[in-house]
């Protein structure tokens, strides 16, 4: 919600704005136009003097910014007896714009109410008196009366672009999520439609609307969009956190998981790094496992405290088993060409990719797709689309990876690459 201090300058703005005046005239400049008892002018539509005297004082010190004076001078008018209608709605509009000043809400929003129930005002003047009361109520945390109001400016065509973001907030912070959702996905339609950017507070509206409401789906299908959007280290490490908390996330997507944070600069600790690198190990790809430890050592998350040891001896083992890894490359690539599956030429070739053989692994990772029989096919094609983007073939990385299908998580971090080959982080 705003600040009281910058939305009551905004709320005195519109009034100038309501009434045709600029910054340098009186506010209530409405006043002095009437006392000037133009003979043509109709009889109810004029001030006396001993209403005039003291609602020209109250205009002067709201010039000067001296509202809660000015509503003094307000309630001396006021209590001069046998009010024209035209009087009434003058003291109210003089009192109204005072009171916003003087940060008085309710007894702003009393006598703005009032004018616009004199009908006295232009469809314009009265749209922008609108608002004010709109604005005012949001301010008070009064969300269902900001709600009456701003579906007052919609309906009557004086809304602006800030009225549907405070109609969705009023109903937000008013508890009523599901209007909320409904209210800014509407929006977001209307946008889409539109060839318009949603905002970034719509869209983490929208992913805080999913969080309260339970709905993960909704609250991921949210911060995907908010990725896209407006790519930030952190509005990724919150996708991530929430795909690896994804109850059932399998062991052996571990390393992919991984492998997407190394590319989103989220390898962040000593533990991210060991525990990829130990991965990377286990499933046969030593020489990603060493540029990952070589990476540790880079950032200062190796090599130092307690562990420093440790660390070395597993910089060595991966170093040795990568170098023990290429001289056997051409006995593995032939066992594998022996099986009726693919799964070994798929695996070699991902391995020969981390190794720097990319465009040799990718004809590789094709050809044991294309034989098929393949354990874990999804797996395979991630890999396949990782390879492309690491060649710099983005069209047929996108191509692979939205072939990537299962609910198990690969086709969550196929969609992660995408979004990320198609958004970098800026």
């Amino acid at each position: 919600m705003p600040s009281a201090i910058p939305l009551r300058l905004k709320l005195l703005s519109i009034l100038v704005a309501a009434l045709g005046l600029n910054v340098t005239a009186a506010i209530t400049g409405l006043v002095p136009h009437a006392f000037a008892q133009n003979a043509t002018a109709p009889a109810a539509d004029t001030v006396r003097p001993e209403v005039a005297k003291p609602l020209q004082a109250a205009q002067d010190l709201v010039r000067a910014q001296k509202y809660k004076e000015a509503l003094a001078q307000v309630r001396e008018a006021d209590a001069i007896a046998d009010k024209t209608p035209f009087e009434a709605f003058m003291i109210d509009n003089t009192r109204g714009v005072a009171a916003v000043g003087a940060g008085d809400t309710a007894t702003a929003a009393r006598s703005f109410e009032a004018t616009i129930a004199s009908g006295r005002m232009t469809p314009a003047e009265q749209g922008k008196i609108v608002l004010t009361l709109a604005g005012m109520y949001y301010q008070a945390a009064d969300y269902p009366k900001a709600i009456v109001w701003l579906q007052r400016a919609v309906k009557e065509g004086s809304a602006n672009g800030e009225t549907r973001s405070l109609l969705v907030q009023s109903y937000y912070f008013g508890g009523d999520l599901q209007q909320a959702s409904t209210e800014l996905k509407a929006d977001l339609a209307a946008a889409d439609k539109a060839g318009r950017t949603p905002t970034e507070t719509q869209l983490k509206m929208l992913m805080s609307i999913g969080i309260k409401q339970g709905d993960k789906a909704a609250t991921a299908a949210a911060m995907e969009r908010l990725v896209t959007t407006y790519p930030a280290k952190q509005y990724w490490a919150d996708l991530m956190q929430r795909l690896r908390s994804k109850p059932g996330f399998p062991d052996h997507l571990v390393l992919d998981f991984d492998r997407l944070k190394l590319a989103l600069g989220q390898l962040s600790t000593t533990g991210d790094v060991t525990e990829m690198a130990q991965l990377a190990m286990q499933a046969g790809f030593p020489a990603e496992a060493r540029k990952v430890v070589d990476l540790g050592y880079q950032q200062g998350l190796l090599g130092s405290g307690p562990d420093a040891q440790r660390h070395k001896r597993l910089q060595d083992q991966a170093t040795k088993a990568a170098a023990d890894d290429l001289k056997t490359m051409a006995s593995s690539e032939a066992e594998a060409r022996k099986g009726k599956e693919g799964t070994g030429l798929a695996n070699l070739g991902y391995a020969l990719v981390t190794a720097g053989q990319t465009e040799r692994g990718i004809a590789m990772i094709e050809e044991g797709i294309a034989r098929g029989g393949l354990k874990r096919a999804d797996d395979a094609r991630l890999h396949l689309g990782i390879a492309y983007l690491q060649a710099g073939k983005k069209t047929e990385a996108l191509k692979v990876l939205a072939t990537v299908q299962g609910t198990d998580g690969a086709a969550d971090l196929a969609r992660y690459w995408s979004i990320l080959a198609n958004h970098p982080l800026g």
